[in-house]
């Protein structure tokens, strides 16, 4: 694959715009294919490169601080991480010098690149399609917004590797290459603080199947109304599995009524029974775990080898991980919650849930249909943080609910401690799943959790 990569950048002077760690990522695979010279960097934090722990070469230019975006148009390509968006660089560059690290790594390898986006369950469906993939094959890795940059396994990479991609609307808005198997789970209100609009941010998550050749495999959520909204509407023509959880499906994965799930294809009909899953609870992971039987029915994988691997699987950290029983309280962590829908689905899945941990980052999502549902819930006590916790609580309270359960809002999140420990009935659930983004108090959502976790076990 080194001389198609060669080919896309021959003799072309390269920014990496944005020195996290895509970037880096980036910078590392480059001083090895083109020469120093040809490589630049640019940033907005000016102190970047004193936190990275390799050298950059001094003949590598770099554009540090707040001016980082006023020498686009002298590059030929730019290379721009996720999280830098689209529209903050319209009108200084032409559009056709953009693209990122996602894109490039597609055009390379999309015929064996597997990928997954939604807004939620992605890390844990691609997640288990590769923990199930490579109970079956030697050769398997999982890159992307899971925390490994694609260029980080490029080394490593031969025609037999299988990819599982998690794409993230960020890494979705700028390709030109789909995966040849896509993965869409869903669709919910979430990041228009980058985005802007809903739309534009839906439209992203659609380019995973947009630019996919009519051989290709489409593997969709029939029960989302949005994504078959789109489907339905973009007159794409490729291969498609559904999966369900409300209506029989002829061609892809579905619940039958005893919750057993069946696959069907033109050539079979299978059913798996992982009512005895421990780590995987709730109707949104059975919808997770379908998708995956999809694709690993694709891939040719045994069905002993899928049912066993689904039951075995452990879950991941901070997606409504079982800390512990601690003081009498059963913990749940699910930081990872950033949107009102998650915390809903892990509300219904654990059942028990005494206390409940809302709030952070108020990024202006809809929080309406979470009103109503705690309204409804058996949750006795709320504590509510930072502006989205506040906007949640007086959501509720304009509902003329002034008296509603145990609700307290604090400014500190360590101050749940006492809270949890005085109100919450022992044999019950405290559980975090707080509908809204970290960064207000913590760095990202595995920092919370783990702040959490740590209240947790100092009973």
């Amino acid at each position: 694959m080194h001389k198609k990569l060669l080919e896309i950048l021959k003799d072309k002077h390269i920014l990496i715009l944005g020195f996290g760690r895509e970037g880096q990522s980036v910078y590392l695979l480059l001083i090895n294919t083109i020469p120093v010279n040809n490589i630049a960097i640019a940033d907005q934090n000016k102190d970047v490169l004193n936190k990275i722990d390799f050298s950059v070469d001094a003949n590598c230019r770099t554009i540090l601080g707040e001016h980082y975006l006023e020498s686009l148009d002298e590059f030929d390509l730019i290379l721009k991480s996720p999280g830098i968006s689209i529209e903050s660089l319209l009108g200084k560059v032409i559009a056709d010098k953009i693209t990122s690290q996602t894109d490039l790594f597609l055009k390379l390898f999309s015929q064996q690149t597997i990928g997954v986006t939604g807004t939620k369950g992605k890390s844990t469906t691609s997640s288990l399609i590769k923990f199930i993939l490579s109970k079956h094959c030697n050769d398997v890795i999982l890159v992307g917004n899971i925390g490994v940059p694609p260029f980080d396994m490029y080394n490593r990479i031969t025609e037999d590797t299988k990819i599982v991609f998690e794409l993230s609307s960020y890494q979705l808005e700028d390709i030109s290459t789909s995966p040849a198997v896509s993965v869409l789970l869903n669709l919910y209100e979430e990041h228009l603080d980058h985005h802007k609009t809903y739309l534009n941010y839906q439209l992203a998550k659609f380019n995973i199947t947009k630019f996919q050749k009519e051989c290709d495999w489409l593997v969709l959520n029939n029960d989302d109304e949005i994504l078959m909204k789109l489907f339905n509407g973009s007159g794409l023509n490729r291969n498609l599995l559904k999966f369900s959880l409300q209506k029989e499906i002829k061609q892809g994965a579905y619940c039958n009524e005893i919750g057993k799930i069946n696959f069907h294809s033109d050539n079979e009909k299978v059913e798996f029974d992982f009512s005895n899953r421990k780590h995987l609870p709730g109707d949104h992971n059975l919808m997770n775990i379908m998708a995956a039987v999809c694709v690993c029915k694709l891939m040719g994988i045994p069905d002993n080898i899928i049912s066993s691997s689904i039951n075995e699987f452990k879950g991941l950290e901070h997606r409504m991980e079982y800390v512990g029983k601690f003081g009498g309280i059963h913990y749940y962590n699910d930081s990872i919650a950033t949107i009102p829908e998650a915390t809903m689905h892990a509300v219904r899945a654990l059942k028990n849930v005494d206390t409940l941990i809302l709030g952070g980052k108020d990024r202006g999502i809809d929080y309406s249909g979470l009103f109503e549902f705690l309204l409804k819930s058996k949750v006795r006590n709320i504590i509510f943080i930072g502006n989205a916790g506040k906007r949640i609580l007086d959501g509720i309270k304009s509902m003329g609910k002034n008296d509603w359960q145990n609700y307290f809002f604090i400014d500190n999140f360590e101050d749940i401690e006492e809270i949890i420990k005085k109100y919450t009935k022992p044999g019950h659930i405290c559980l975090l799943s707080p509908a809204a983004s970290s960064y207000d108090m913590f760095e990202n959502f595995e920092e919370r959790g783990q702040a959490f976790k740590k209240i947790a076990r100092n009973f």
